[in-house]
């Protein structure tokens, strides 16, 4: 028997639908507090500025507060060359950075960072990740949702991610 092509589309939309619910209906028992201490990350890909496709790759470490709050420092090379910013003198790591988070009780989550006003500019940049925890807050997976270049209102069109492992789970 062959089925009309819009009973197959709805049959379809009620099963994605529902796949999706499943999940967001989901307690893993995820909280702000499972994400808590230090995380290494490595983060890559690319960020369009004034019509130009630019390559991101860096390292950033990111201390969660349990309690939805960040402390972030990092090295990001921008198609070669360090990308500018306050910088510990001895790191050479940007320094500052600071931002909040959420997680849900199906271990995704939100999570935004501040980073320094240049010289110059009215504000730094913004940026807006989604994330998703792992190995019971051992890792996490970001992907950039929005990204506020410095003193812009408008985001850039953007495909950065990241992955991240805690610190010190061998003590």
């Amino acid at each position: 028997m062959k089925l009309p092509v819009s009973v197959l589309f709805l049959s379809l939309a009620l099963c994605v639908s529902s796949a999706a619910f499943g999940q967001s209906s989901d307690n893993d028992g995820c909280t702000n507090a499972t994400v808590d201490g230090d995380y290494a990350f490595r983060v890559s890909g690319w960020v369009v500025l004034g019509g130009v496709t630019v390559d991101r790759e860096g390292v950033a470490m990111t201390h969660f507060d349990g309690a939805g709050n960040l402390t972030q420092v990092d090295f990001v090379m921008s198609n070669g060359a360090p990308l500018p910013g306050p910088s510990d003198p001895v790191t050479g790591f940007h320094i500052a950075e600071t931002g909040t988070y959420k997680v849900n009780s199906d271990c995704t989550g939100t999570a935004e960072i501040h980073l320094p006003k240049p010289p110059n500019a009215t504000s730094g940049a913004v940026i807006n990740l989604m994330l998703v925890i792992g190995d019971q807050g051992r890792t996490i997976h970001t992907i950039v949702s929005r990204l506020f270049p410095p003193g812009s209102p408008t985001p850039a069109v953007v495909s950065i991610h990241s992955d991240a492992e805690k610190l010190g789970m061998g003590e």
